[in-house]
C-alpha cells in the first residue's frame, strides 16, 4: 500500500485545512463609541460608588491570527464624568482631582498584546493622566457575536499614582484603589 496521498486527495486536506485556518482569522479596526462603555467604581465613606465617562475615542488594530501585532489606543474626554449627581461631577474636575482645565483627556496607548488563550488576552501599556504616566497591564476577554467583537476588561488603578485626589483628599474618605471596567465594541472588518 503506497503511504503517500494521491494528488487530488492532498489537495482536498489543503484546502480543507487551509479554508478552516482562515475562517477563524477576524479582524477588528474600528472602536464603535456609542456602543462601548467605560465606567468606574470606588469607595467613599465605606460605600460603593459608580461613574463613567461618556465621551471617548479608541483605535484598534487587531487581528485575532497575530494578537501579538495588535495595537489599541483610547482617548478619554475627561469633562464628560458622571458620577451620579452634578455636585461631584464638578467637584472631580477640579485642580486637586482631574483638573480638567489643564489636563482635559486622559490616554491609553498599548505596547504589546499577549494571547492567554480562550479568547483571553493581556495589554499592557502608557496610561497618561494629568500628566503623569504609568504601565498598566489589562486583562481583556474578546467576546464575537454577529460580526461584532466585544473587548471586555478591568483593572485597578491607584488614584495615588496619578495623584488625584490629594490634599484634604488624600485621606481614606475615598479609597486609592480605583475599579475601572470597559467595554468596548468593533465590527468585524
Amino acid at each position: 500500500m503506497n503511504p503517500r496521498l494521491p494528488p487530488f486527495a492532498a489537495w482536498v486536506v489543503a484546502l480543507t485545512f487551509g479554508a478552516l485556518s482562515c475562517a477563524d482569522a477576524v479582524e477588528y479596526t474600528q472602536v464603535n463609541s456609542t456602543a462601548s462603555t467605560l465606567s468606574f467604581t470606588y469607595n467613599q465613606f465605606s460605600s460603593r460608588v459608580y461613574g463613567t465617562f461618556s465621551q471617548f475615542e479608541g483605535t484598534l488594530d487587531f487581528d485575532t491570527t497575530n494578537p501579538a501585532a495588535a495595537h489599541a489606543a483610547l482617548t478619554i474626554q475627561l469633562d464628560s464624568i458622571d458620577a451620579g449627581s452634578s455636585d461631584a461631577n464638578e467637584e472631580l474636575k477640579k485642580p486637586a482631582w482631574f483638573d480638567t482645565a489643564n489636563s482635559p483627556v486622559a490616554t491609553f496607548e498599548s505596547t504589546a498584546v499577549k494571547s492567554l488563550g480562550n479568547n483571553r488576552f493581556s495589554i499592557s501599556g502608557k496610561l497618561t493622566l494629568r500628566g503623569i504616566t504609568r504601565v498598566v497591564e489589562v486583562p481583556v476577554q474578546l467576546k464575537a457575536e454577529n460580526a461584532i467583537g466585544i473587548f471586555d476588561g478591568q483593572l485597578t488603578l491607584k488614584r495615588s499614582d496619578f495623584k488625584i485626589g490629594e490634599g484634604e483628599w488624600a485621606d481614606t474618605v475615598v479609597s486609592d484603589d480605583i475599579n475601572i471596567r470597559f467595554r468596548m465594541v468593533a465590527p468585524q472588518r
